[in-house]
């Protein structure tokens, strides 16, 4: 168990036919109505992103989405501008286990970018890719595709569904859960999902991001 949740199940995802149309409405208009609430505090991230940092506003990453599908996932730019070119130099001071890269004190993070991280904000931009169809507001993290490389069975279970902006994995610990927990969360996510399910999420998403916990 995690949480006090089961994690022992075989069963087919409840996420499909009518309940696979009903949350992509939520999606897409959880998404529209949301931009249109954090508009203002998007324009301001933007100027003071480009007063913190030359390079651009926002940062655009290959992510791997729904039945291994590639997409550009959209974040506000926390980092300097060539910072994906100093990862392998950087690689054997991950924290994270599993195929995740993570450093808890990344040099490559901006002034601007460490708020952005510790609050989240600098996912905002991803309610463009769940307008798109390419993210869902509740569902697993997005990996990238040198992640899915590392991937094995069980782990692919994760990418039957839309990847999402918040899930069980960021409402449980973010980066504190180890690799093999954050699948389960996943898979159980995937086997036992409902829409009261997502709301539970998004409420709970709520204060993990105000506390910042297991953001890094």
């Amino acid at each position: 168990e995690i949480y006090g949740i089961p994690m022992l199940m075989i069963k087919k995802s409840p996420l499909d036919g009518l309940n696979l149309f009903i949350k992509r409405l939520v999606d897409l208009f959880g998404s529209i109505f949301l931009m249109i609430l954090f508009s203002p505090f998007i324009l301001l991230m933007a100027i003071l992103i480009k007063l913190d940092s030359p390079g651009p506003v926002f940062f655009k990453q290959t992510r791997v989405g729904k039945d291994g599908k590639l997409f550009k996932c959209f974040k506000f730019r926390s980092m300097v501008e060539d910072a994906e070119s100093l990862q392998d130099e950087l690689k054997e001071l991950s924290e994270a286990d599993g195929p995740i890269f993570k450093i808890r004190e990344d040099p490559r993070i901006t002034k601007i970018g460490k708020f952005l991280r510790k609050t989240s904000m600098d996912e905002l931009p991803q309610l463009i890719n769940v307008f798109r169809g390419e993210l869902s507001l509740v569902g697993p993290r997005p990996p990238i595709p040198k992640e899915v490389e590392r991937y094995g069975v069980n782990e692919m279970k994760r990418l039957e569904i839309s990847q999402g902006m918040t899930g069980l994995w960021q409402v449980s610990g973010r980066s504190e859960l180890s690799f093999e927990d954050m699948v389960k969360l996943d898979v159980y996510y995937i086997e036992n999902w409902s829409l009261w399910l997502d709301v539970k999420i998004l409420l709970k998403t709520i204060p993990v991001v105000f506390r910042g916990k297991g953001a890094y």
